[in-house]
């Protein structure tokens, strides 16, 4: 993991408060405040290396009730601190979940549309979509030998498996009930899919194509959110919104510590031994010890930020 000392600056989407905010990285000060933008900014992709950060713009529904989809990805340059473009996904619409493929290419899940959008970061334009065979496709996640890609497709309790190379929809796999966030283990032979209706994961054998197990997640009352592993694979997050719970989870999954924070809990950033959680209920920013499993220390940030992230 990147020591505490590599980070230059810190970014969060606050999706409550329809801004992007920067932050001092050591004394959590928010020092920038970017806004104006139509509803809702959703989640975060950071690309250190190129001095970028990719915000889509939702819509101002949730998902499966999105009735008025947004169509639009926000570009930010994380030097000037500042929105650098926008790029235009239609006719693909409530771009959710985006991650940077090995290809350089960015992969987004476009919900009301179904599909993933493919985006060349040269030119911020749309090259392809993928058809995720699904109602509309929530998050996603990339295999590490960049030949998968898994959408979870929340409603419909579904993973569609797509080749990447190929970009073509293989399949689905089906899970017990609805999901709600998803993660892939370092070796590619585990998919974590998070339920939506119960506190479990559900571990789904990428081989087989099927649920092996279904974990429980301990002192956590009710249904998680978001799951991330750590850079270093070391451990997994997952956030309880309605239990107002992180859970830090060994690769095993045969230990986990469920950690009280703010309300409604969302997406998470790693820094060296620390995670950071954003919660949307209360524009508080956790901080968890990770080596103790403890909570460490909280700031303000924002109306409710749901994602976090460092350069």
């Amino acid at each position: 993991m990147a020591g505490a000392g590599n980070s230059h600056g810190m970014i969060a989407v606050d999706k409550m408060g329809g801004k992007v905010l920067f932050l001092d990285p050591a004394s959590y000060a928010t020092e920038v405040v970017i806004d104006g933008f139509p509803r809702t900014v959703h989640e975060l992709l950071v690309v250190p290396e190129t001095g970028r950060a990719y915000v889509p713009i939702f819509g101002d529904g949730i998902h499966g009730r999105n009735p008025n989809p947004q169509h639009l990805l926000c570009v930010f340059d994380l030097h000037k601190r500042a929105l650098l473009a926008t790029i235009d996904l239609r006719p693909y619409i409530a771009p959710h979940t985006l991650k940077l493929g090995p290809d350089g290419l960015i992969y987004i899940t476009c919900e009301n549309s179904a599909a993933v959008a493919v985006i060349d970061r040269q030119t911020n334009k749309v090259v392809e979509a993928i058809d995720s065979g699904s109602t509309n496709g929530h998050r996603l996640i990339i295999s590490p030998d960049g030949q998968r890609l898994y959408t979870e497709n929340e409603e419909d309790g579904t993973v569609s498996v797509i080749d990447l190379p190929r970009r073509k929809l293989l399949g689905k796999i089906k899970t017990p009930r609805p999901l709600a966030g998803i993660a892939i283990s370092a070796d590619g032979r585990t998919v974590v899919a998070v339920d939506d209706a119960q506190p479990t994961l559900f571990l789904i054998d990428t081989a087989a194509g099927a649920v092996r197990d279904e974990i429980v997640l301990k002192d956590v009352p009710k249904a998680a959110q978001i799951a991330r592993y750590a850079p270093d694979n070391s451990l997994i997050g997952v956030t309880s919104l309605n239990s107002d719970t992180v859970s830090l989870i060994e690769p095993t999954f045969r230990q986990q510590t469920a950690i009280k924070v703010g309300s409604q809990p969302m997406d998470m950033a790693f820094r060296g031994d620390e995670l950071f959680v954003a919660c949307q209920g209360d524009g508080s920013m956790h901080i968890i010890d990770i080596p103790n499993r403890r909570h460490k220390g909280s700031f303000k940030a924002g109306t409710g930020c749901e994602s976090v992230g460092f350069f």
